[in-house]
């Protein structure tokens, strides 16, 4: 069956994303209210077999004691557990960097990221012949991929747009050097798109976009003239 993915939510607001096999749905990220969490699951959460969360920053953890307490198992790493105080809930899984599990149907490889977070991670799903990457809130990837089918990654700015906020003075100078440093903005996700396999590759999501430093509809076009495929940008 075909995989689905459904945007529950992607900004610096919050995050939420339901992906599906056909036979097993997965959240990836629980940095939404657990109401609109549960709305977009169709108003039950006992269906999801667990919430994948590659960071303890609120806009990607805020409902992960909710969740726990609903009886969702989350899994994290421990360095995300600590920072979130969930290490001794016993429906909080740890995962490790690189050490493949099991989930439902989904067979899932984290892999470490680069943020200033505890221990972030990046997700690799597979399922029969589809693999799904689900890459955020990196300032670029350690690893290449091959055989992907969905690519799921953040593209959170335009160095030009930052600048140019700047130097108008709409955006704090300071945090340049953290969007730089802890983000993936156009220029990276250009540069990675670049270096891996696409050649099975049926769509890209363009995930958490910055409000004011990004151009969504530049953002669209520069990875479709750069891959030929089709790009879909996640709404707020």
């Amino acid at each position: 069956m075909p995989i689905d993915v459904k945007i529950l939510g992607s900004s610096s607001a919050g995050n939420g994303y339901l992906v599906s096999d056909g036979y097993t749905p997965v959240l990836l990220e629980c940095g939404l209210p657990i109401k609109q969490l549960r709305n977009g699951t169709g108003y039950s959460l006992a269906g999801v077999a667990g919430c994948l969360i590659s960071h303890e920053h609120q806009d990607h953890s805020k409902a992960a004691k909710d969740l726990l307490r609903q009886g969702v198992r989350c899994y994290m790493s421990r360095g995300t557990a600590e920072a979130i105080g969930t290490l001794d809930d016993p429906a909080a899984a740890l995962v490790q960097d690189q050490q493949q599990i099991r989930l439902g149907t989904w067979d899932v490889m984290p892999f470490r990221t680069v943020h200033d977070a505890a221990e972030p991670l990046g997700f690799l799903l597979a399922s029969g012949a589809d693999k799904l990457l689900f890459l955020t809130d990196s300032a670029y990837s350690p690893f290449t991929f091959r055989g992907l089918t969905h690519i799921l990654i953040e593209c959170n700015y335009i160095p030009e747009v930052l600048d140019k906020n700047i130097d108008e003075g709409r955006v704090n100078p300071r945090l340049r050097q953290r969007l730089l440093h802890s983000h993936f903005g156009l220029p990276q996700v250009l540069k990675f798109l670049a270096a891996n396999d696409l050649s099975r590759v049926q769509g890209i999501w363009l995930l958490h976009l910055s409000d004011a430093n990004s151009d969504e509809h530049e953002m669209k076009r520069a990875v479709q003239r750069a891959t030929g495929l089709p790009v879909h940008v996640a709404p707020r």
